[in-house]
């Protein structure tokens, strides 16, 4: 039990052990992180990152420093950002891109799929993401490590392919033998343990460690003795292989996975490394060693299938062959304006100019006169340039981080001409270029140039800005000195048309397309009007007046001119003749002829004898008018439920030049019942129905009255749009707000309006009784009136519609309030005793 028990122990703090040490090598020491040594591209991605999960800059700062990193490496870090920021604000925002740590990639999704479902995780968790996000930036990639990662290249054997003839026969191994020819004879024959095949007339035959093609030779000579076609050749004899035997490979060293393996016997180097992981972090892929029998007999350098594809060394193995790994000599890294930054493995008599190779080149926005490099020496770290003459000859040291740089952003021979050229653009600073030169490039002045000045922008040496006038006709008349030109001149030439106000001319009123059109020289009132689409039907082309500005009034004068005005008359089929000449920002009006009118109409609907929609005839048709036309009342119409309805000027009489827009007047309404309801009206009931109230189309009008007294007050005149309606006798009244159950009920004369409440349940404790008020058929309104304590309620009609309002809620009184009010009432107890006193 105590051995048991002890062995327990020691497996458990094994465990330990090794987590400890796995933690160790995936943790990184910000402590010696150079912020100089990191490319722009890595600054960025973990500027990206920190973004990702909610960091601010502040917090990337602190999250470093929590993990190591010096002061001075931290405001460089903050630095750095502050310059992507400035040279591309947006280079950051929202981008999600693909990283070469694909497993830190896969963390950040999925702590995004889990915030944006629940916000499971919390501020430790981010910052655990943050901190594993920013080790997979800092700890570069090994070049090649990927290879034997990737699960869709698998480096499987072939194993239906014909038998290479080089293949060595070993036991377990199945040989299929075919004779052909005069004789025919197939053999199936599996080889013994001891390397031997039993065939038939011939006996043993030993063929372990014999290849395919001296295991065919040996049997053809051995065969031919019982059979002489063999000889002649008029029999023929193949060897191939029937089931493949399987072999164990060991491999040892620097191997992710190392231990023993078995494969096919058809398996190659390539193979045996895939199983096993390949090469781990110290381990070299420039030095692979196959070792058979104590001996060396193939180093595979994996860069020559990683960089050309060409599987040199990868031998077929053999059982019990050894495949170590030793660790790497020499490593350097290679970042910034290449096209494959990683860890790249250097042996003996390679070159920068090698490891340039292995990262693919320079990309296309590269500095490729000089390369940085840090070296590692003896006691510290140094900076040295390599120059590009240099590629070929310097000796990569163990530890070198190469910087690519890029070019900088700006032009060696670059000017700019822009503004009033035929061609404005860039252009070559060729040596002795000048303003009239450039001016010849660009193909010359447009026509609208404006000639009196122009300006060249200038860079002074210290990049400040600096501006050149010039006279543009003396410079390219060449009366003027021509002036010489330098890099990043920025020459602007002005058009005339830069230099004022767009020319305009307006026309309004009857014209078919009314607008604003460019003036043009020697434009008249008939060019503007023929532009408008000509006059409408109703335009008349008498008094068509135009306004034109006044550029010099007296501004101390109180009767000063504001406009000129004047009044033309022209052909109404726009001939040739004498034309007004119009000018820069003249308005013109067309006005309407006299006695021009656009039909109105008016619907009849209802119990009248001739329904349907009438014209009005002139200009004070009543309603009393309309019902004569359409033959009067029929026998059932209900008079006093007759209506009007006026949908108002802003809907049915838009295109009328008389009709009067009531559209203020209602938003006006609106608002301040809007202003009410905010100021702490609680009846919304009563709002609503005043709402509803103020935008209703109905007229309340009395048919009875109208008909009885024409042409009285009452009998309105008719307008465009309205719509008169007749009912039949109405036999219902509608009881709708604060009563228990709203609904119609059969009109009685007999009722009166609390019994009609009564038939709909009564009120209900928020009913505000003395607001209660009858809509009639007519569109007429009446409410309740009080009198002393009493409600008199208005009379019902048939067709009619009681509606009963909610009370305002009142506010209950706090504690607090009750306080207040019995400390003044105190207060003021104790002022009147005293005056008493």
């Amino acid at each position: 039990m105590k051995r048991t028990l002890t062995l327990f122990l020691l497996l458990i703090t094994s465990c330990l052990v090794y987590i400890t040490r796995l933690s160790a090598q995936t943790t990184t020491n910000y402590a010696n992180v150079k912020v100089d040594e990191l490319s722009d591209a890595q600054i960025r991605q973990m500027m990206e990152r920190a973004e990702s999960v909610g960091y601010t800059d502040a917090q990337l700062e602190q999250m470093a420093a929590a993990q190591g990193m010096k002061s001075d490496e931290i405001l460089k870090l903050r630095a750095r950002v502050e310059k992507i920021r400035k040279q591309n604000p947006d280079s950051t925002t929202g981008s999600k891109k693909k990283t070469d740590q694909g497993d830190d990639t896969e963390d950040s999704r999925q702590y995004l799929g889990d915030k944006n479902q629940g916000k499971k995780k919390d501020s430790l968790d981010k910052a655990d993401l943050l901190q594993k996000d920013l080790m997979g930036i800092v700890k570069p990639k090994i070049f090649g490590s990927e290879l034997f990662k990737n699960s869709e290249i698998t480096f499987e054997p072939n194993l239906r392919m014909a038998t290479p003839r080089s293949y060595v026969i070993g036991p377990d191994d199945e040989l299929l033998i075919d004779l052909t020819g005069d004789n025919e004879a197939n053999y199936r024959l599996k080889v013994s343990p001891d390397g031997s095949i039993r065939l038939q007339y011939v006996g043993l035959v030993s063929v372990a460690g014999l290849s395919m093609e001296q295991a065919s030779a040996k049997l053809r000579g051995l065969m031919s003795k019982t059979y002489p076609a063999l000889r002649s050749g008029r029999s023929n004899i193949t060897v191939n292989l029937g089931n493949i035997r399987s072999i164990k490979v060991v491999l040892t060293g620097e191997v992710v996975k190392p231990g023993t393996y078995t494969l096919p016997s058809l398996a190659t180097v390539f193979n045996a490394l895939y199983a096993s992981g390949g090469p781990n972090d110290n381990g070299s892929f420039r030095n692979i060693q196959v070792i058979r029998n104590n001996r060396i007999v193939s180093t595979i350098d994996a860069y020559d299938f990683l960089v050309n594809g060409i599987q040199k060394g990868n031998i077929r193995l053999q059982d019990q062959d050894v495949i170590n790994i030793p660790v790497y000599k020499t490593r350097v890294e290679i970042i910034g304006e290449i096209k494959r930054s990683a860890l790249y493995e250097v042996v003996k008599g390679e070159t920068f100019q090698n490891v340039l190779d292995f990262a693919g080149g320079f990309n296309m926005q590269a500095y490729t006169a000089k390369v940085k490099v840090f070296q590692n020496t003896a006691k510290e770290r140094r900076l040295t340039d390599i120059a590009a003459a240099e590629f070929s000859t310097y000796t990569p040291k163990n530890g070198d981080k190469y910087v690519v740089e890029g070019i900088l952003d700006r032009f060696e021979n670059r000017v700019e001409i822009i503004g009033a050229v035929f061609r404005p653009g860039q252009y070559e600073l060729e040596k002795g270029l000048t303003l009239k030169g450039l001016i010849k490039k660009a193909d010359g002045l447009t026509e609208d140039a404006f000639l009196n000045r122009g300006y060249i922008s200038r860079l002074n040496p210290d990049n400040t800005q600096a501006l050149i006038s010039f006279d543009v006709a003396k410079i390219v008349a060449g009366t003027d000195g021509d002036i010489p030109l330098q890099r990043e001149d920025k020459i602007t030439i002005s058009s005339l048309f830069d230099l004022r106000d767009e020319y305009k001319v307006s026309i309004q009123g009857e014209v078919r397309a009314p607008g604003s059109f460019d003036y043009a020289d020697n434009m008249n009132l008939e060019d503007v009007i023929q532009m408008a689409g000509g006059f409408k039907e109703g335009a008349t082309p008498n008094r068509i007046e135009i306004s034109r500005r006044i550029k010099n009034s007296d501004a101390t004068s109180a009767s000063a001119r504001t406009a000129e005005v004047f009044t033309v008359n022209v052909d109404q089929n726009l001939k040739l003749g004498e034309k007004f000449v119009l000018k820069p920002f003249d308005v013109i009006s067309v006005r309407s002829s006299e006695g021009y009118q656009v039909q109105k109409q008016v619907k009849l609907e209802g119990e009248v004898l001739y329904p349907g929609i009438y014209t009005i005839t002139n200009k004070n048709e009543r309603i009393s008018d309309l019902i004569k036309r359409a033959g009067g009342l029929t026998p059932i119409a209900y008079v006093s439920g007759a209506s009007l309805k006026r949908p108002g000027a802003e809907k049915m009489n838009s295109k009328d030049k008389n009709a009067i827009n009531n559209n203020e007047e209602e938003e006006k309404k609106l608002l301040g019942l809007k202003r009410a309801q905010e100021a702490g009206v609680k009846d919304t009931l009563r709002a609503d129905v005043e709402q509803k109230l103020i935008q209703s189309d109905l007229v309340g009008i009395d048919l009875d009255r109208i008909l009885k007294k024409p042409l009285s007050k009452i009998d309105l005149i008719v307008e465009d749009g309205d719509v008169i309606r007749v009912p039949r006798q109405l036999q219902t009244v509608k009881v709708t707000g604060e009563v228990l159950n709203p609904n119609n009920i059969v009109y009685s004369s007999n009722k009166g309006f609390k019994q009609y409440v009564s038939g709909a349940g009564g009120f209900t404790t928020n009913a505000l009784k003395s607001g209660a008020y009858i809509k009639y058929a007519n569109g007429s309104v009446e409410s309740a009136k009080k009198f002393l304590f009493f409600n008199n309620y208005p009379k019902v009609k048939p067709g009619a519609e009681i509606l009963v309002p909610k009370r305002a809620e009142r506010e209950r009184l706090t504690a607090q309030s009750w306080i207040g009010i019995g400390t003044a009432v105190a207060s003021l107890a104790a002022i009147v005793v005293s005056l008493l006193r």
